[in-house]
């Protein structure tokens, strides 16, 4: 009765102020139950997936435009979008091309096409965006939250990055079209795949100088993960419908698999048939993205990787990432899977329950306003 009747009065101010044309800013808002969505308070505390759109090309069809938040240990349900920026010239939101956090410096960097932002996780506010000449693609921070590299949008070079002002600390000149980084979890070493050459390079982040190449893949590379010790790189490369496997220790191409029963078709989007590999948490098994077939291609990790199942999913799938946990895998066609069972448990959906696919997504835990552990938007191996 004594809820009912706050709730009764708190009514019946904001009606008269509202009538009376007296400011409302005064007024307490009314508390709202997990289950109960809030597209204006600041995240306090909680385990969320953070997802930036429109994460598929710019196409705003899939979750609009911002930084959505779902709550994992609530169903992943939707809790608020926080707004970005990263536009084209005609005002219209540009493609998000990745998303990192950097836990010391309490920060999320979404890279666009033409810009890097960098957005407080306890504000939410963007504390700053920059244009980098070149553009920019997918990027990968430093294990201590300091620096980034920061591919530029298909060109030959690398920019590494301060990730607290965002200037530039060096360039690493490559082949010809940068695309997808990953900082070794190690800190000692970045590896950067260029679309346009079979060869993984590795950048020694002391010095920032490319130290070794591994491979040469069948194709140039395209999405890839590695295991936590840094011993192994399994890439997807163009035209084929399966994986490849590299020894990040002696530099060579040590195995190519392709899928079995499955033709690798036509695909609407990224030019080739898999296009989204991550490694389990606990380096048993890698996940294959079929964009023609619309499916989730599960194989052992370890030689001779045989082939276990096959998940269908509700779109074509450009990417995949797990939980850190290892409990859930995020493909981005917008499925929450169950890792083990196989099941799909949740479909994301925005505050509209339109559903959200991304290709950049991120685990974040929360305490007081602070991030205090973070994900990463490759599926990387974390058994050691």
């Amino acid at each position: 009765m004594k809820i009912q009747k706050k709730k009764y009065l708190a009514l019946v101010l904001l009606l008269g102020a509202m009538l009376f044309g007296v400011s409302t800013a005064w007024i307490t808002p009314m508390k709202t139950s997990k289950n109960e969505v809030s597209l204006t308070n600041t995240i306090d505390s909680g385990h969320y997936l953070y997802v930036a759109t429109p994460g598929i090309r710019d196409y705003l069809g899939y979750g609009g435009h911002g930084l959505l938040v779902f709550d994992i240990d609530n169903n992943h349900k939707f809790v608020k979008r926080i707004h970005t920026q990263g536009f084209h010239e005609n005002g219209k939101p540009s493609n998000v091309k990745g998303i990192a956090v950097s836990v010391p410096l309490n920060s999320v960097y979404i890279s666009t096409l033409q810009s890097l932002q960098r957005i407080d996780l306890g504000s939410e506010k963007v504390l700053w965006e920059i244009p980098f000449e070149g553009g920019c693609d997918r990027m990968s921070i430093s294990p201590d939250g300091l620096t980034m590299y920061l591919p530029s949008l298909e060109k030959d070079f690398w920019n590494v990055v301060n990730c607290k002002t965002g200037a530039i600390i060096t360039k690493i000149k490559i082949h010809s079209r940068a695309h997808n980084t990953i900082y070794g979890p190690s800190g000692k070493q970045a590896y950067m795949a260029d679309i346009a050459s079979p060869l993984l390079h590795v950048a020694d982040t002391e010095t920032h100088k490319v130290i070794k190449k591994i491979g040469p893949f069948s194709a140039g590379i395209r999405p890839f993960t590695i295991n936590s010790d840094e011993s192994l790189v399994y890439v997807n490369v163009n035209e084929l419908l399966g994986f490849e496997v590299g020894d990040l220790q002696t530099g060579k191409k040590i195995a190519s698999v392709e899928v079995e029963g499955w033709d690798k078709g036509p695909v609407r989007r990224h030019g080739n048939p898999s296009h989204g590999i991550g490694l389990t948490p606990n380096e048993k098994e890698i996940w294959i993205s079929d964009g023609h077939n619309m499916r989730m291609h599960i194989f052992n990790a370890k030689a001779p990787y045989q082939q276990l199942t096959t998940i269908p999913l509700s779109d074509m799938p450009g990417w995949v990432t797990f939980s850190m946990d290892g409990q859930y895998a995020y493909p981005s066609s917008g499925e929450v899977i169950h890792s083990k069972t196989r099941k799909t448990l949740y479909l994301l959906q925005d505050e509209n329950h339109n559903t959200v696919s991304s290709e950049k997504m991120i685990e974040i835990y929360m305490k007081d306003g602070k991030t205090y552990k973070a994900g990463d938007q490759f599926g990387l191996g974390r058994l050691h």
